[in-house]
C-alpha cells in the first residue's frame, strides 16, 4: 500500500518552496517526484492557437522530490509521517502525530 495518494493535503519540508500547503495532482514513482497544486510554479510559453490566439506565458506547476514533502495531519495542520497498520483484515494509513486514519 501506497503511503501517499492522490489528492492528499501535503505540506512541502524542504527547499524553496518550504512551508508551503497543497493537494497532491501526479506521482510519478518512477522518478520519485509529486506535482502539488500551488507549489513550484513555472512559466511555459505558449504558441498562438485558436483558443488563445495571443499566445504568451502559462503558469504550470513544476515537480519536487518526494522526500521534500509530509502529509497534513488534519487534526494539527502539521507534518506528520505515515504508518501502515492492519485493522479487520484491511491495510489503513495512520498519521503517526495525531493516529487518525486516512
Amino acid at each position: 500500500m501506497n503511503k501517499l495518494k492522490l489528492n492528499d493535503e501535503v505540506i512541502v519540508t524542504a527547499g524553496s518552496e518550504k512551508g508551503k500547503k497543497g493537494k497532491l495532482l501526479k506521482i510519478n514513482a518512477k522518478t520519485n517526484r509529486v506535482m502539488i497544486e500551488g507549489v513550484k510554479m513555472l512559466k511555459k510559453s505558449v504558441k498562438p492557437t485558436q483558443e488563445n490566439p495571443s499566445g504568451g506565458f502559462a503558469e504550470v506547476n513544476g515537480y519536487i522530490h518526494i522526500s521534500n514533502i509530509s502529509l497534513v495531519s488534519p487534526k494539527t495542520g502539521a507534518a506528520s509521517r505515515v504508518r501502515i497498520e492492519t485493522k479487520d483484515g484491511k491495510k489503513v494509513r495512520v498519521l503517526t502525530k495525531c493516529n487518525t486514519e486516512l
